[in-house]
């Protein structure tokens, strides 16, 4: 299939395999794909609580926890005898806490690297293969401005993510001579749940009377744009990533900022 700039359809036959897409983020990209012809299956650990109305008939829902290995390899079987051979993974699922080095414990590290960064790895290696055979293949990393800059109280989130730049890197040169293109889209804060529950967080944690709603506002004046970053710009490039004319934007790391820097 040649993707053409004038097709509304042009990911028409191919699967696609969103990580964390129940919401937010990666909701808003399995929908655009999904509008632009993609068959789409949504991973997510709340997959198993059922009940998820409209999203289960556009979407096939599959059991995701990205720490699990096993549970991964199922996963990707699952969609595969569901809808085809996962031509495009996207990895979204991801989470972070505020805490700082000083009383960081390791589970906390570590559950935080597991599913920024083992997670995406995991999900990788297990549909690179088919991609490679088939000479054609678009993994996408949703990453961080944490990536690149460092930030108070967010050791393991940035760390998490400057190991998925990495990733991101080598999955790129692996996949380049097969047709398999792999880029990272790092956001600033998006307007989703998890920038609400981490301004929450943040103003429990100073203590200082400033309330969610106070940091959010904070965040929207300190952005050149004066405005917060909404799922849908960072869907429209996941959606162009999977051109074929996008191709050579392979192993890029994108940010989506309105000029902040982080």
């Amino acid at each position: 299939m040649t993707n053409t700039p004038t097709s509304g359809t042009f990911l028409t036959g191919k699967t696609a395999f969103v990580s964390g897409g129940l919401s937010g983020v990666g909701l808003a990209i399995a929908t655009d794909l999904a509008a632009h012809g993609a068959r789409v299956a949504v991973g997510s650990r709340r997959a198993r609580q059922g009940n998820h109305g409209t999203l289960g008939k556009q979407f096939h829902l599959v059991i995701l926890d990205v720490c699990d290995g096993v549970g991964v390899t199922q996963a990707v079987t699952d969609v595969k005898g569901a809808l085809g051979p996962v031509d495009i993974l996207v990895n979204a699922a991801g989470m972070t806490a505020e805490q700082g080095v000083v009383g960081h414990s390791d589970a906390l590290w570590q559950q935080i690297l597991d599913t920024n960064l083992n997670g995406a790895f995991r999900l990788t290696r297990a549909v690179l293969p088919e991609m490679i055979e088939r000479k054609w293949g678009r993994i996408i990393n949703i990453g961080s401005t944490a990536a690149t800059v460092g930030w108070m109280d967010n050791p393991a989130y940035c760390a998490s993510k400057a190991g998925l730049l990495g990733l991101t890197r080598c999955v790129a040169l692996e996949g380049a001579a097969h047709g398999v293109g792999c880029s990272m889209i790092s956001p600033t804060w998006v307007e989703t749940d998890m920038l609400h529950s981490n301004t929450a967080e943040i103003a429990e944690r100073e203590g200082k009377g400033r309330s969610s709603a106070d940091i959010v506002r904070d965040i929207r004046e300190e952005n050149p744009q004066k405005r917060i970053i909404q799922p849908q710009e960072v869907a429209a490039l996941a959606t162009f990533l999977c051109r074929d004319e996008a191709f050579g934007l392979s192993m890029d790391n994108i940010q989506i900022t309105g000029g902040a820097h982080w």
